[in-house]
């Protein structure tokens, strides 16, 4: 545990003087306070509080920003490293593989823990700032904290292995982006399509379900949106968070963080320096 604690000190001091501290709770910040400003519209119609109706907006924006700021802190891990020669010296030292990338896993997600606490946190002080009853809402946004640190591991973890494939940051970088698009956006658009033309079928009924289980970002959204009091502030998703058990999606979201980062460390230990 020591050893990890030091790789891990030394990648968040990395981390600070590249300024990724401040660029991702500033993001954070920014969205986070835009959405609670908007997303709280439509309170008096849905008759439930502003911070449940905020939380499923900030759902929405995890779903997307989470990912992408877990990917750019992560791309480069590995292959940064071979391209600055600074691999080779980290193996010399008396610590596994696995060490070495769970030190680098517990320093940036600790970063995108921070990050993640101060733009809820900023979300959650204005709308209990308007609306005396939004302290209904704090469970939901508790369990969208957590879930949103599930969802960033599987991507920090996503990254490091990019980023042993590639062995060079640019790259590693376009696998990067290419896979947030590949999940984030595709899979959907994709999903869409097919129950579309499929018209209440077969893969309607039974394989769309688990289709969206196997993702880990439509996972998580299942899951804070079926237990959350704000599931019809979230069109189209609605649905299917109230068809699919949210016990299912708590599963596929406690159990992709350990494949990943599995992926990861099988990844790193073909790379050699």
């Amino acid at each position: 545990m020591s050893r990890i604690l030091a790789f891990a000190a030394a990648e968040a001091r990395i981390a600070l003087r590249n300024r990724w501290v401040t660029i991702v709770t500033l993001l954070m910040a920014l969205f986070s306070l835009v959405l609670a400003a908007a997303g709280s519209a439509p309170t008096g119609e849905l008759g439930i509080d502003r911070l449940s109706v905020t939380v499923a907006s900030l759902t929405s924006l995890a779903v997307y920003l989470v990912p992408l700021v877990a990917l750019l802190m992560s791309f480069d891990a590995v292959a940064g490293e071979i391209e600055r020669g600074t691999l080779p010296l980290a193996l010399t030292y008396p610590v596994s593989r696995a060490e070495l990338l769970l030190g680098k896993f517990v320093a940036h997600l600790a970063i995108l823990a921070l990050a993640v606490a101060v733009g809820y946190g900023l979300a959650a002080g204005a709308a209990l700032g308007v609306d005396p009853e939004a302290t209904a809402g704090l469970p939901a946004l508790f369990r969208l904290f957590w879930s949103s640190l599930l969802l960033g591991a599987v991507f920090l973890a996503a990254g490091y292995a990019v980023s042993a494939v590639a062995r060079r940051p640019g790259a590693a970088a376009g696998l990067a982006i290419g896979l947030w698009l590949a999940l984030i956006v595709l899979w959907d658009l994709g999903l869409l399509a097919a129950v579309v033309a499929d018209d209440g079928g077969a893969f309607t009924t039974r394989v769309f379900p688990w289709l969206l289980l196997g993702n880990p970002a439509d996972a998580f959204r299942l899951y804070n949106l079926a237990a959350s009091d704000a599931t019809a502030a979230a069109a189209g998703v609605g649905g299917a968070a109230a068809a699919i058990p949210p016990l299912q999606a708590l599963v596929s979201v406690l159990l992709w963080p350990l494949l990943a980062f599995g992926l990861a460390i099988a990844a790193f230990r073909r790379v050699t320096p």
